[in-house]
């Protein structure tokens, strides 16, 4: 399956209020935020718990309408129009009765392409995302890194030029997200679609990331930048290295640690 041409993604004066169910005070989840991500880059963004960065993956997902400003991808206007990216929530969502090969093609047959089609297009991934000779078995026979690499290989298969990923690996273990760190490194340098990548952890944003953006605490504002210019592969000890330890220093500064 050829890799899709990758897209860059805009956001400008980005601002969602929102009213909580049973409440008559508005809340404010991003507050003029602007954020772009260069085709082919791969940009993390970080802050606190409810700083709204989940709210601004379902902004590029087209699955939520902002109260104010602009969001595209490729030039082209996403608020409230679903499909210009692959989105990845933070549960992966796999679907119990289903065998791995039919949850990868999950999301294509949804998105119209025939199950044949779709099965055709899957197989060959399930080698390049280390699931070879799992493609019948059940989601509870799967370990936490090989459900959330079948996870990815369902938001990979849905072919959109953008990724958008929140917190993919904050339910595993810290020696699988390790190993997780350099898995996804190498499938995005093979493929090369542009990544948004949304995570609550400095270390992993600086081991996976071109540039890593924080969030505030609620309202959702860009508090900083940090460029990662450090060249790939990354191993996971790429953190302890003194140029990004620095970056670490002016990042937990920025989120207030």
């Amino acid at each position: 399956m050829a890799a899709p041409v990758a897209a860059d993604v805009d956001v400008r004066g980005l601002h969602h209020t929102f009213r909580p169910h049973g409440s008559r005070e508005p809340v404010i989840a991003l507050d003029g935020v602007d954020l772009h991500v260069p085709a082919g880059g791969f940009v993390s963004v970080v802050g606190p718990s409810g700083c709204g960065k989940s709210t601004l993956l379902r902004v590029l997902a087209g699955l939520l309408v902002p109260t104010g400003g602009t969001a595209t991808v490729g030039g082209e206007d996403v608020r409230g129009r679903p499909g210009h990216v692959a989105y990845l929530p933070q549960r992966d969502l796999l679907l119990p009765w289903r065998r791995a090969l039919a949850n990868a093609v999950l999301g294509a047959e949804l998105a119209g392409v025939p199950r044949e089609e779709a099965q055709r297009r899957a197989r060959p991934l399930f080698e390049r995302f280390g699931l070879a000779g799992f493609e019948r078995a059940w989601p509870w026979e799967l370990s936490g890194g090989m459900r959330q690499r079948l996870a990815l290989l369902r938001t990979f298969l849905l072919g959109a030029p953008v990724l958008v990923l929140d917190e993919p690996f904050a339910a595993l273990d810290a020696i699988t997200r390790r190993a997780m760190y350099a898995w996804l490194g190498e499938v995005w340098m093979d493929d090369r679609r542009t990544v948004l990548f949304v995570t609550h952890d400095v270390d992993e944003a600086l081991t996976l990331a071109d540039r890593v953006v924080v969030l505030s605490g609620r309202p959702g504002r860009v508090v900083t930048e940090v460029d990662v210019p450090m060249p790939r592969p990354r191993p996971a000890t790429v953190v302890t290295e003194a140029d990004v330890v620095e970056r670490k220093r002016t990042l937990l500064e920025a989120l207030g640690g």
